[in-house]
């Protein structure tokens, strides 16, 4: 294969011998090609220097083919036809069969309530599909999708470029996580005791700051900063740190440790939505839509127990 690309052979020429042999003339098939004669005529000269054969003779005003010309012809127009075909049909997606592999940007909070979910739909209908989890963040998530480096992204974002589209899932509230064996709270928490607790935050950056010192830009008692939510739950039990965090994500954690406990937060505190996004160029792409519909039940059921 790699010889027979490495050729002086343009196969747009074959489509040019064809419509020639077809016609007879270069006159008329310059007009279904909407080429000029001298292009045609240019085209079957580097066909017939590729070749080392001649390929038409004169046949009164027109051309007829040569015996090679002829047997040329048989396998062009076979393989032509096949080649047309192939990349005019429509593609064709049956999720049973299909061995795709997808690239997923996930926030680590949606990695932990989505992918368990996803693998699970895909393990039903699509056993041979697999999926391949990036991390992202909203600073990076927008280039990776306009880049084609993912296929689509579950996560926070801000502003993206144009060719990338957005869907709501749903809006993530968050709550206070601890441990009440270790620490004591108010019935109804206040800012006093929130403030004079200890906390872990999660920080994309590295620092002591989270989402609550960025929103309401007041800074907490910061005994660790870690960069996942997956770590959370494992920090706040047995221990006296409160954790603020997304009502899915802490119920997710509280299904493995059901003696945290969840109380609301003692100031108002809008959240931030969790969105589907995907490149624009994947709008026809079935098995990127199959996937994307598959996120989308997943997210509205997650919501619906977490929030019930």
């Amino acid at each position: 294969m790699n010889t027979s690309y490495g050729r002086d052979l343009d196969l747009n020429l074959l489509r040019v011998f064809a419509v020639v042999a077809e016609t007879g003339s270069v006159t008329r098939a310059a007009e279904q090609l909407y080429l000029t004669q001298p292009a045609i005529s240019a085209a079957l000269r580097r066909l017939t220097t590729a070749v080392g054969a001649p390929l038409f003779v004169r046949q009164g005003r027109g051309l007829r083919p040569t015996s090679r010309g002829e047997r040329l012809m048989l396998r062009v127009r076979t393989h032509l036809r096949a080649l047309v075909d192939a990349a005019l049909a429509p593609a064709s997606f049956e999720p049973g069969s299909s061995e795709r592999t997808v690239r997923l940007g996930l926030a680590d909070s949606a990695e932990m309530w989505l992918l368990p979910a996803l693998l699970g739909k895909l393990g039903e209908l699509a056993p041979r599909m697999r999926v391949i989890s990036v991390p992202v963040q909203f600073r990076t998530v927008g280039a990776l999708l306009a880049t084609g480096q993912l296929d689509a992204a579950v996560t926070v974002a801000d502003e993206l470029p144009a060719g990338v589209r957005r869907q709501e899932l749903f809006w993530g509230n968050f709550t206070c996580l601890h441990d009440p064996r270790k620490v004591r709270l108010p019935r109804r928490l206040t800012q006093a005791a929130y403030f004079a607790a200890e906390h872990v935050v999660v920080s994309y950056n590295g620092d002591l700051r989270g989402i609550v010192e960025d929103v309401i830009q007041k800074q907490r008692k910061v005994r660790c900063s870690v960069a996942s939510f997956a770590r959370v739950g494992a920090l706040v039990d047995g221990g006296p740190l409160l954790a603020t965090v997304p009502i899915l994500i802490a119920r997710q954690i509280r299904q493995v440790r059901p003696h945290l406990r969840m109380t609301r937060l003692p100031f108002s505190f809008p959240g931030a939505p969790s969105e589907l996004l995907w490149p624009v160029a994947t709008d026809d792409d079935e098995a990127i839509a199959f996937i994307r519909k598959l996120i989308v039940a997943i997210a509205a059921q997650a919501a619906k127990q977490a929030y019930q």
